[in-house]
């Protein structure tokens, strides 16, 4: 955190982070305020002062802001919270690391919900919808990132037919930081994560052949199909980010494909998650890369002949605060491995 506080000096931030983000930073923010978000128009008359954040980006973005004091609850966290916000989160409780009931939510008398995932605030979700906070006077946010559509994948997460990037992370950060009147703290979350995006793309030159790159998140056993980060979500663009390309070619933000077609697809990089949640055995990297190594037809693909397996938080895959943290885990490893300049 000494480093994003330090850039709160920094001049001509304004001109870095586009006049988007700077038109936020002009001045305190005026109320009421009015958002467009993900198909709804939200209305804020007040900065919030007992905000739930429902899903780990929410909650670590709040956080991130120096939000701790006017939060009053936190749910679903696939991992742990960032250590630099460790202290912080210690001021906030938590409802539970798997979804929250809405009952429980309300319990907390809160007068804002931020959620990372539709599934949490949206229509097909089983803990509530924005119509049911609306209810009960409670404005609600959803992160820009994760509002796909679902008309060609029958599925809560939907697809995404355009590579994600950076700039609807930027855009959630510039507009809690605009909700809660925090503009100035917000652009420097972003300029911060500006910086070192860029540094990776500066610091991985291309050396020869493109590498390709499987996410892989989980899987609920051996033989069950795997959960693998899509062609065009988080795991995608960091790929990307890295000079190289994701081996599954899928739209769905949330593929599952069976091991046979992994094996066909032979990507040069193996990307296993780290999840803390402890849902699944493969949860865990050392189980996953156990199951790569041992099995006769898996372990004869590419990366895990040549070793080029690498575990990487798994809640990176995510379009969050966190896929940035995860490119910088995936590039020290490959460099390591000599695969990356």
């Amino acid at each position: 955190m000494t480093a994003i506080k330090s850039l709160l000096a920094v001049s001509g931030l304004c001109a870095a982070l586009g006049l988007a983000t700077a038109d936020l930073a002009e001045a305190a923010t005026q109320y009421p305020l009015t958002i467009d978000n993900c198909g709804a128009s939200v209305t804020f008359q007040k900065a919030p002062e007992r905000a739930v954040g429902l899903g780990q980006n929410s909650a670590e973005i709040l956080l991130m802001l120096g939000l701790e004091d006017r939060m009053v609850g936190t749910a679903f966290w696939p991992s742990k919270v960032l250590p630099q916000l460790e202290e912080a989160n210690a001021k906030v409780k938590l409802l539970t690391v798997e979804f929250p009931t809405f009952e429980s939510i309300l319990a907390q008398n809160p007068d804002f919900a931020a959620a990372a995932l539709p599934s949490l605030i949206g229509p097909t979700s089983k803990v509530a919808k924005r119509e049911d906070f609306e209810k009960v006077g409670v404005p609600t946010y959803i992160s820009p990132s994760t509002c796909l559509s679902t008309e060609k994948v029958k599925n809560e997460y939907g697809s995404r037919d355009q590579l994600w990037n950076m700039d609807l992370l930027y855009k959630e950060i510039a507009e809690l930081s605009q909700i809660f009147d925090v503009s100035e703290r917000g652009e420097a979350v972003i300029a911060d994560f500006k910086t070192r995006e860029a540094a990776l793309r500066s610091s991985v030159a291309k050396d020869g052949k493109t590498l390709s790159y499987l996410f892989w998140f989980s899987s609920q056993s051996p033989t069950a199909d795997a959960y693998l980060g899509g062609k065009n979500a988080a795991s995608g663009f960091i790929a990307d980010l890295l000079g190289g390309k994701n081996a599954v070619t899928a739209e769905a933000e949330w593929p599952t494909l069976g091991w046979e077609s992994i094996i066909a697809a032979n990507p040069d990089v193996i990307v296993v998650a780290n999840l803390d949640r402890n849902r699944w055995e493969l949860d865990k990297p050392d189980a996953k890369i156990k199951f790569l190594t041992t099995d006769p037809a898996v372990s004869q693909i590419a990366a895990v002949k040549n070793k080029a397996m690498v575990v990487m938080d798994g809640q990176a895959m995510n379009p969050t605060i966190r896929t940035i943290y995860g490119a910088e885990q995936v590039a020290s490893q490959l460099k390591a491995l000599g695969l990356l300049k």
